[in-house]
């Protein structure tokens, strides 16, 4: 029954003891266990804080680039509306200069055949007098084959001619 009511010296010692034991913790391990308690607790708030400010700036950086998307966008469209216009500039520079060529080259074509038409019909003119002279020639020949009607000739056109 010693375990159900425990004597007198035991609960003394037991208490001195228990005593001792709280002064000495007290005295060299709580000061220090404490302390790195606070330490530990400083450290998780400190770590708590950071990880606030690392969230916020997750949240910033996330409405930032978000920013950045819609401004690339936006830069994106103007830079494709640009290109269609410079795209519809350059289109209408080749048709008028593809225009302005074709002009040109219808010019000369119609110049060169000026110039084929205006030879042709020289030479044309050419072959004409020359037939002309050959067909006279033969006509004279004939006609005037005889003196008589040479001398004729000459005689009328002498009258027809007036000496000053």
């Amino acid at each position: 029954m010693e375990l159900i009511y425990p004597g007198i010296g035991l609960i003394f010692w037991t208490t001195v003891i228990f005593g001792v034991l709280l002064f000495v913790l007290g005295k060299f391990a709580w000061g220090p266990i404490m302390n790195s308690l606070h330490e530990r607790e400083e450290s998780i708030e400190e770590a708590l804080k950071s990880a606030e400010q690392a969230q916020e700036q997750m949240k910033q950086l996330k409405a930032d680039n978000k920013k950045l998307m819609q401004e690339a966008q936006q830069e994106r469209t103007e830079i494709l509306k640009d290109a269609r216009n410079k795209k519809s500039e350059i289109l209408q520079e080749a048709k008028d200069e593809a225009q302005q060529e074709r002009m040109k080259i219808l010019e000369a074509a119609r110049k060169d055949v000026r110039q084929e038409k205006e030879a042709a019909i020289t030479d044309l003119k050419k072959q004409l007098a020359g037939f002309s002279i050959d067909i006279a020639e033969k006509i004279l020949r004939e006609k005037l084959g005889e003196d008589k009607e040479q001398k004729k000739l000459v005689e009328k056109y002498m009258k027809e001619i007036k000496f000053n």
